[in-house]
């Protein structure tokens, strides 16, 4: 996945664990939401099981971005 998109900044404040169609809308692809859980899917988000729920990561996607500048 290219995450050039995705600003860390953007991100600062968000639960460590946000559902995938709410972090959809938090990054701004909530017209989209089918692309972001492709995305975690596809393992290109880190997500984390939560009973039923599939949540991302967003603690390691924010260090996972960093660790790219």
């Amino acid at each position: 996945m290219d995450t050039e998109g995705l600003d860390p900044q953007k991100l600062h404040g968000a639960p460590p664990l946000m559902p995938w169609p709410k972090f959809a809308e938090w990054i701004g692809m909530g017209d989209e939401p089918i692309v972001v859980r492709t995305w975690v899917e596809r393992g290109y988000l880190p997500s984390k099981k939560v009973g039923k729920r599939t949540m991302v990561n967003v603690v390691r996607l924010v260090q996972q971005l960093l660790d790219e500048e």
